[in-house]
């Protein structure tokens, strides 16, 4: 049968072990917009996880050779499995962890692997899809309407926005409905980056994407994150932690409206809508240097500020503890016990949350497990984890300043010691690598980050 679903913007990584399948899942999936990666000698990264759709094709080999702790790599990556084995293609527990369902047989054809990752896209569709309608704004506060109202007034606007607040107020909710209410836009991609969480030395690959062979592991091309938003809007949350190197870049891709894939000369002509978000006050970064000035009047358009969950005050709180509360208990079970309790409502709104609506969500999903599993509002449980979230104190505006003044001067020190070892071995990178005791791209990585230049031309480095 064949399949209607489109499949794109998916990491595939495989671990083959023994059985020898990366180059057939990669000509398999050759007519869909996948990156197919070999992960039996690299660190997957988490991050990189989290920033897009990813699923893992690991060979039943793999167990016997201890190259891989099963239950904790997919607790670390948080993605499906699909396990691929000679064995019977009946879900045999001695052979296959009986957590998992998804199963291969060695010799599978492109046929059933298609039809394996196409119903594990839709599962994860359908999840995204179901947390996306379980995050539904609340605003019952005059502050939160009067944003919202915002909101309408320049949803459909074309122009970039820059979206402020701290931590865990929900920049990215807003960044959707800015998206989703625009007229044009709206019916395109909305692509989510965490700009804190870019992995060093694969910003380029990204957000710019590569062709098919430009690097080892290039088994098919790429789109990165311009591409992919391609008529739809682009959300960089954590603007301010990108590093000004990566600013210069952006800022180019935004005046020319185009992007260069790693690997090829043709730049593409790209349209779609910036939405920026941060929790740093950029105008001070500017003032330090940290951020450039045109990067910033570029992003801040108009500027949209969110309030804090304090700031919104008991009526919001109250009301997103219950939403969340919902959402863990179930409809059915909920409506079988009485209203939230006086005194649970009382305290919550009394409490104070340093990672907002993020935390408040924290204190309500293991609240809302345990009026779940034990059926009743506990007071004597319930008021245990009340205090243990009330124990959570804000560290002190002295203590951030300390520890940043401590993460600077380490910084100095590291860039000292990279270029006293560039000085000792005459700029020479391959034996200044040695002599540090690092490989030559960790080298050239640190040089960046510490924006320490080398004008030495490249072919005095062979002699």
């Amino acid at each position: 049968m064949r399949t209607t679903t489109k499949i794109e913007e998916l990491d595939i990584y495989v671990w083959e072990g023994k059985a020898d399948i990366v180059d057939r899942v990669a000509r398999c999936m050759a007519s869909f917009d996948v990156e197919v990666i070999r992960a039996d000698d690299i660190a997957i990264s988490p991050e990189r996880t989290a920033l897009r759709p990813s699923l893992a094709i690991i060979s039943v080999s793999v167990i016997d050779s201890g190259a891989l702790i099963l239950r904790d790599w997919q607790a670390a990556h948080g993605i499906p499995v699909v396990w691929v084995g000679a064995a019977p293609r009946e879900h045999d527990p001695a052979t296959y962890p009986s957590e998992y369902s998804h199963i291969l047989p060695l010799d599978f054809t492109c046929a059933e692997l298609r039809g394996m990752v196409t119903k594990l896209v839709l599962q994860m569709r359908a999840h995204s899809a179901k947390t996306h309608e379980s995050d539904a704004m609340i605003a019952n506060s005059e502050c939160m309407q009067a944003l919202l109202h915002e909101v309408d007034t320049f949803a459909d606007c074309d122009t970039s926005v820059l979206v402020h607040g701290e931590t865990g107020v929900g920049k990215e909710r807003i960044a959707q409905l800015l998206h989703e209410k625009h007229s044009r836009y709206g019916q395109g991609p909305f692509v989510a980056v965490n700009c804190g969480a870019i992995p060093d030395g694969l910003f380029e690959s990204l957000f710019f994407g590569h062709s098919k062979g430009s690097f080892t592991g290039a088994v098919v091309a790429h789109k990165g994150y311009f591409e992919q938003a391609d008529g739809g809007t682009l959300f960089l949350d954590e603007i301010g932690d990108l590093p000004l190197y990566q600013q210069v870049k952006l800022l180019r891709v935004l005046e020319d409206s185009a992007v260069t894939r790693i690997g090829s000369a043709t730049p593409v002509k790209l349209e779609f809508r910036l939405v920026a978000a941060t929790n740093k006050h950029l105008p001070q970064l500017v003032k330090e240097g940290t951020f450039r000035a045109d990067l910033y009047y570029r992003l801040a358009v108009i500027e949209l500020k969110i309030p804090s969950l304090e700031e919104r005050g008991a009526v919001d709180k109250i009301a997103i503890f219950k939403a969340f509360i919902a959402q863990v208990v179930g409809a059915e079970k909920l409506a079988a016990l009485a209203d939230l309790p006086y005194w649970l409502a009382d305290a919550v709104a009394d409490t104070y949350f340093p990672g907002n609506v993020r935390e408040l969500r924290n204190l309500a999903e293991r609240i809302g497990v345990t009026v779940r599993q034990i059926g009743a509002w506990d007071a004597a449980r319930l008021q245990r984890l009340l205090a243990l979230a009330r124990t959570s104190q804000p560290v002190p505006v002295e203590s951030v300043a300390e520890v940043l003044v401590d993460r600077s001067k380490w910084d100095m020190a590291e860039r000292n010691r990279v270029l006293a070892a560039l000085d000792a071995n005459g700029w020479r990178r391959q034996d200044t690598a040695l002599h540090l005791g690092i490989s030559r791209k960790v080298l050239w990585e640190k040089m960046r980050k510490y924006q320490i230049f080398d004008e030495e031309p490249e072919t005095r480095e062979s002699e």
